[in-house]
């Protein structure tokens, strides 16, 4: 760690964004229409989203800490491989597609039994019931390395915490940066860690969305209680980096805004996507630190929810997202 630095700060993943900013080739932040945003964000009056129960499973303690920590295993890819049918389901006589049918599959396996929240099933679950649990027209890609990080979830808890979840996020002795940690040491799966130029580069998007799942889940209470959840920094996954180029902040090079639009995949790691990923979290910080300088506090995972959520109304989908085959976003 670098001297100085609290042993509670998210310094690996803010530090590290930074640097790779000052380097970029393919991606810049504009300063204008960042501030332009933050001034609109105060002007509009607009809030963080409170935590949904209509998609997401959200009963007692313990399985709602099992069920989210199984999301947030599943949390990644869920565009179509080109060629493919879209994956949706059918939830409440409503069409679901992406992270809300990943949400609500889950939570009707829960409802109807399925032992999903069980780190004996985890460990031992197969392609053909994973196939069952997430059954809807079309399919999601990466389903076998979906299907390893299951396992391998089951496997740890059952190894290290006895098969409960809550014993991990108990570990952690009430602070987020360390759950992060934690769950990027004892899961390769939650390890999202890149290179730039010969420098690792540091995003923990989906173990940084657990705790912040676990703080919307529980209202910052009980197993969401962490004193240092402001050190999150945003989620670097394809669809903040859409909302922020709609919005003018992200700007790509020529090269790399013609592969963008004509959804040609980023290589997983390539210097492109950690730059799109990179200049994503820094951007994010930014906002925050213009919206505090105007009396406006708002957490950098909060201001993630409501550029997500502005994500999903088709005037910020007017140009696609970056494509990237990849288990972490």
């Amino acid at each position: 760690m670098p001297k100085g630095e609290s042993l509670c700060r998210m310094w690996e993943i803010l530090k590290t964004a930074r640097n790779v900013t000052k380097k970029s080739r393919h991606v810049r932040i504009n300063k204008q229409a960042l501030v332009h945003f933050s001034r609109k964000v105060l002007a509009d009056g607009i809030e963080a989203p409170r935590w949904d129960c209509l998609y997401h499973f959200c009963g007692s303690g313990e399985d709602t800490v099992s069920y989210l920590l199984v999301l947030d295993s599943l949390n990644f890819c869920f565009w179509p491989v080109m060629g493919k049918v879209r994956w949706e389901i059918e939830y409440e006589s409503e069409k679901l597609s992406g992270y809300y049918a990943l949400a609500a599959s889950l939570t009707q396996a829960v409802r109807s039994g399925a032992p999903i929240t069980e780190a004996e099933f985890l460990a031992e679950l197969t392609l053909r019931e994973l196939k069952q649990l997430l059954d809807g027209r079309g399919e999601l890609p990466l389903l076998e390395h979906r299907l390893q990080n299951l396992n391998e979830l089951g496997h740890v808890l059952l190894e290290e915490y006895g098969g409960e979840a809550v014993k991990l996020v108990e570990t952690a002795g009430g602070s987020a940066v360390k759950l992060v940690r934690l769950l990027a040491k004892k899961l390769p799966s939650f390890r999202d860690v890149a290179e730039y130029l010969g420098c690792k580069v540091f995003f923990y998007k989906r173990a940084q969305i657990f705790a912040a799942d676990l703080y919307g889940a529980f209202d910052g209470k009980d197993w969401g209680s962490f004193e240092d959840i402001d050190q999150l920094t945003a989620f670097a996954d394809y669809k903040l980096p859409q909302v922020l180029r709609h919005l003018g902040i992200l700007h790509y090079a020529q090269a790399l805004a013609q592969k963008v639009d004509q959804k040609i995949y980023l290589e997983a790691g390539s210097p492109e996507g950690v730059e799109i990923r990179a200049n994503t979290i820094w951007a994010v910080e930014l906002i925050r630190q213009e919206l505090e300088r105007m009396g406006k506090g708002l957490r950098a995972f909060e201001i993630d929810w409501i550029l997500w959520n502005l994500g999903q109304h088709e005037e910020y989908r007017a140009r696609p997202y970056h494509r990237t085959l990849t288990i972490f976003y």
